[in-house]
C-alpha cells in the first residue's frame, strides 16, 4: 500500500522583503537632509526680528511624512551634523557651532523631533482614507510643528535673544501662517509621493511583522 505523501506546510512570507534595504535607506535619508539644506539656502524673508523665515520646516515636515519617523529623523540630523562640521547648509549659508549659540538654536533643536513626530502621526493615517489623506497628513506637520518647534524655538530665541517668553511668543507669531502655508504644500506633495511610491512610507502594520519576524 502505498500513500501519498503530504504536500509540505507553506513556508511563512518572507519578512525580508518588507524591511527597508539599508542602502536604500541611506540613500534617501542623504537624499532628504541635502532637501532640507536646499529648503535652508533659498532666499530667507526677514521680517525684523531674531530668525528670518526659511523654507526648513518644509523640509523637514516633508522627511519625517514621506520617510517616516525613524528615517525622517536621521535625514534632519544628518543635515543638522553636516551643517555642524562646516558645511555652509543652514539658512543663510552658515555653518558650524554658532547657530547652536545664536536665536535659532531652538528650532535647530526641534528639526529632529518634529520630523520624527510628523513621521508618527502620518504612519497611522489609514491608507485606505485617500479623500482625507491630504488634510490628515498636513495636520500631522501642524501638530508636530506645535508640540516642537514653536516651544523650543520660543524657549531658544528667550534664551539665547535676551527676551522674555513673552517677547519670545510675539516673535514667534509671524512665523505661524508661513507654517500653515508651508504644511499645506508638505501635505500635498507628501500625498502624491505615497500614490507614486506606495510602499515607501513605513506603516503600523509593517513594523509590527518586523518585530516579531
Amino acid at each position: 500500500m502505498t500513500t501519498t505523501p503530504q504536500n509540505p506546510p507553506a513556508a511563512p512570507a518572507d519578512t525580508r522583503t518588507r524591511r527597508g534595504n539599508p542602502a536604500t535607506d541611506l540613500a534617501l535619508i542623504a537624499t532628504f537632509a541635502a532637501l532640507i539644506a536646499a529648503c535652508a539656502l533659498l532666499p530667507a524673508i526677514n521680517i525684523g526680528g531674531a530668525v528670518p523665515i526659511t523654507l526648513q520646516t518644509f523640509g523637514v515636515m516633508l522627511s519625517g511624512a514621506v520617510l517616516g519617523a525613524r528615517r525622517g529623523f536621521l535625514a534632519t540630523l544628518l543635515y543638522l551634523a553636516v551643517g555642524a562640521i562646516g558645511l555652509p547648509v543652514y539658512a543663510g549659508g552658515s555653518a558650524g557651532l554658532a547657530p547652536f549659540a545664536g536665536p535659532t538654536v531652538g528650532y535647530l533643536v526641534a528639526f529632529p523631533l518634529a520630523a520624527a513626530a510628523t513621521g508618527f502621526f502620518v504612519e497611522r493615517i489609514p491608507q485606505r482614507r485617500t479623500a482625507a489623506r491630504i488634510p490628515l497628513i498636513v495636520l500631522s506637520g501642524l501638530a508636530a510643528s506645535f508640540l516642537f518647534i514653536h516651544p523650543l524655538g520660543i524657549l531658544g530665541m528667550a534664551w539665547r535673544a535676551d527676551l522674555t517668553l513673552g517677547q519670545a511668543l510675539i516673535a514667534d507669531l509671524p512665523f505661524w501662517p508661513g507654517d500653515l502655508v508651508k504644511n499645506i504644500l508638505m501635505g500635498i506633495v507628501a500625498a502624491a509621493v505615497h500614490r507614486a511610491f506606495p510602499t515607501l512610507l513605513p506603516t503600523r502594520a509593517q513594523r509590527v511583522t518586523e518585530r516579531s519576524a
